[in-house]
């Protein structure tokens, strides 16, 4: 899909959201919906910090600006929400939108534990409301035209599995700091597992073992800051998965993904920005992406077009990437707590058991 709008849509039929965060996500978000959905309108924005709130309003033509969510849940002419405050709020909100009849987009994780997510989802479900959790790499076009591939047979029955994500860095983390214990698993590698059990779809992860470190920051590992690791995963069907994450690429923002089956091989993704390459004196060089609303723009773009025409009821454009559901982050939250459990252990654990496991242990 490919949407371009330069200004809001102003019709009386549009699909009206309402954004909670107004930080670095939510701002991408934010310009999706109110430059480039058409029949989508940016209806309101909230966040405690109002003053942030207000700022992106005024960028953006946003005319209700709001310090809590509450006042969007109550709010008649919002459709639907967008959830892009911290992760400790996710599962909460989820709950408070859906209770209150609103449809319910949510960044990833949609939880911190399955117990609390499992809450949230049955409030979902029990609301009849539609819910979508922002797996954006299903909606990259590589990634996508992959997964056509294996969907059709033309690699056969996947045999091994790879998904990588290298954030860009400059050899130390200014942020490590305030970042949230087990951020590798649950907001990095959480989308590796998503990608991997789409490529893998039927298949369910029955076995992790991670293994991960402090290698660019190793003062923070006592926190539950790690910032390298690699996960084997074990699929039902056989198949074996690797995942790994690292917080520090110098050459910028990298992700890939990989199957290989009983007929070939597929691959998505690319560590530089275009297909362009320099031969100069200095040897051989391209440009790389460094922001991940850089190299995942268009991703980002529609999977919020295909949740707010999931609300639509349009056909022609619901459904077109596989939108990831309740089941789809239930099971990629299970196995991001999987893996904090075997970090602990030093021992693989598995991911149907990890209701008794919190982001916190």
């Amino acid at each position: 899909m490919a949407y371009l709008q330069e200004q809001p849509a102003d019709n009386a039929k549009a699909v009206r959201l309402g954004l909670i965060g107004a930080g670095w996500m939510g701002a991408c978000h934010a310009e999706s919906i109110a430059w480039r959905l058409p029949g989508v309108v940016l209806e309101a924005i909230a966040d405690p910090a109002v003053d942030a709130a207000r700022g992106l309003a005024v960028r953006l033509g946003t005319g209700k600006v709001r310090g809590a969510a509450e006042d969007l849940f109550a709010d008649p002419d919002i459709d639907g929400v967008v959830i892009a405050s911290p992760a400790r709020f996710h599962a909460a909100l989820i709950s408070q939108a859906a209770t209150a009849g609103k449809h319910v987009f949510c960044e990833k994780p949609a939880g911190l534990s399955l117990a609390e997510l499992d809450a949230a989802l049955a409030d979902v479900a029990a609301a009849g409301v539609h819910f979508q959790v922002g797996f954006n790499r299903r909606y990259a076009e590589d990634f996508r035209a992959a997964k056509r591939d294996i969907a059709s047979g033309v690699i056969g029955r996947p045999h091994l599995l790879r998904s990588l994500t290298r954030d860009p860095g400059t050899g130390s983390i200014p942020g490590a700091a305030h970042t949230p214990p087990w951020t590798i698993f649950l907001e990095t590698l959480i989308h590796d597992f998503d990608t991997l059990n789409w490529f893998n779809e039927g298949a369910e992860p029955v076995e992790v073992h991670a293994v991960a470190d402090a290698l660019v920051e190793p003062g923070f590992k006592d926190r539950g800051f790690l910032d390298t690791s690699v996960v084997t995963i074990r699929y039902s069907n056989g198949a074996i998965g690797v995942a790994e994450a690292s917080f520090s690429a110098l050459y910028g923002y990298d992700v890939r993904g990989e199957v290989f089956g009983s007929r070939g091989m597929v691959q998505a993704g690319r560590s530089t920005e275009t297909a362009a390459r320099r031969y100069t004196a200095a040897g051989l060089s391209a440009a790389t992406p460094r922001l991940n609303i850089e190299l995942f723009k268009q991703a980002y773009t529609d999977e919020l077009a295909d949740f707010a025409a999931t609300i639509a009821g349009s056909p022609a454009l619901a459904g077109a990437a596989s939108p990831p559901g309740p089941a789809d982050a239930r099971r990629a939250l299970a196995m991001a707590l999987a893996c904090i459990e075997s970090v602990g252990t030093g021992l693989p654990a598995t991911p149907a058991n990890a209701a008794g496991t919190t982001a916190g242990a």
